[in-house]
């Protein structure tokens, strides 16, 4: 099988997109299949694959959107024809590809990674929710199918008026992101023994859509209640300086990748997410992976995997007075070491070898088929 895949990002840009598609394409080749990345050329990654122009957001410097590339596209195409090609992204590299892969023919899929359209009230631009809905809606329609990640983004996306949507649930390496890779001398960098305190972590953006006020908030709580506890975010993004400015109480390590992702994650306790804006959240699965206690909203990821004070801690979206109180009995829970060895067993269950075995299946059956999937 030859497969294209289109993206407006790849690593080593610090996203749960782009760790996706760089896993997806790494396992893609280790099990034979040829794979070609056409992404922005500005991106610094090793492969060399066709690199388009770009512009970044005004507001969001880090994230990237390629340019339109309908003609360049059909000529690559044209010489050198894959058998299907993914899109990571509706926008306009990405519905540039799904016009050039209808005109030639070949099965297109889409995956829906980001609620981009969610993010413009964050970023003071709500009157463009709507028009951004409907450019993407008309982008992923034309593709023959719509990978998903969670079913309650696939009830939306269909109230919406998407069509051909496809659950594709992903996984977690778990021989990376896992409880052996805890690290005592990391702990006592952050003021704390192996045996006691609590660290509480953060890893993502930091910026608006990721709800950091509240995991402020949270922390702040655990620490009035626990006065050997540290905080620790990391990540970069706009609201980096502001949130070191004002909090130099906690711990800003920065952007980590591969084993050193894993040892801070495996050094931590309990991880808190109160982002209300993803369409799966890669790294519940990895905090879960590492042996931590997830605290997170039920939506995406977390409805999936956290069964409530059995495994981690769920809570009602939005309910920002239950997300606080919900991490103070984490924080403070006896057995909480228990819900950690849970978390890890579920995290076992969802390897990410079992879902990139998956998302090929469906694509051999799309290759074959070559039409629209029916929505489930």
């Amino acid at each position: 099988m030859k497969i294209t895949f289109v993206t407006d990002t790849y690593a080593p840009q610090p996203n749960g997109v782009a760790m996706t598609l760089q896993l997806l394409v790494k396992q893609l080749r280790k099990s034979g299949k040829q794979v070609d990345v056409i992404r922005p050329g500005v991106l610094d990654c090793e492969e060399e694959g066709l690199k388009v122009p770009s512009v970044a957001l005004p507001v969001y410097t880090d994230i990237r959107v390629g340019f339109p590339m309908r003609k360049p596209l059909q000529a690559r195409w044209l010489k050198n024809r894959p058998d299907i090609i993914y899109v990571a992204s509706g926008w306009t590299l990405g519905a540039s590809a799904i016009t050039a892969a209808r005109n030639l023919k070949i099965p297109v899929v889409s995956g829906f990674h980001t609620n981009f359209q969610q993010y413009m009230s964050y970023y003071n631009a709500s009157i463009l929710e709507r028009p951004a809905l409907r450019y993407l809606r008309r982008a992923y329609n034309r593709a023959n199918c719509t990978f998903v990640s969670s079913a309650d983004v696939v009830e939306q996306l269909h109230s919406e008026g998407f069509h051909n949507l496809e659950l594709m649930p992903r996984g977690v390496d778990t021989q990376l992101f896992s409880p052996h890779k805890r690290d005592p001398m990391l702990r006592v960098k952050w003021g704390l023994r192996e045996s006691a305190g609590l660290a509480g972590l953060y890893v993502g953006r930091m910026a608006a859509e990721k709800n950091l006020p509240l995991t402020v908030r949270t922390f702040t709580e655990i620490r009035h209640q626990i006065p050997d506890f540290q905080g620790i975010f990391i990540g970069e993004g706009p609201k980096l300086a502001k949130l070191k400015r004002q909090h130099p109480e906690f711990i800003y390590p920065g952007t980590k990748f591969g084993e050193e992702l894993a040892r801070h994650y495996a050094s931590a306790d309990l991880f808190v997410f109160p982002s209300e804006t993803e369409t799966f959240g890669n790294v519940t699965l990895e905090a879960m992976a590492s042996g931590l206690c997830v605290l997170a909203y039920d939506y995406a990821a977390a409805q999936q995997h956290i069964n409530n004070r059995v495994n981690g801690y769920s809570v009602p979206l939005g309910n920002e007075k239950v997300f606080i109180e919900s991490a103070l009995t984490a924080a403070t829970n006896p057995h909480l070491s228990e819900l950690r060895l849970a978390a890890r067993n579920s995290a076992e269950k969802a390897s990410s070898d079992r879902a990139i075995k998956k998302f090929e299946l469906k694509l051999l059956k799309l290759i074959e088929r070559q039409k629209p999937c029916t929505f489930t």
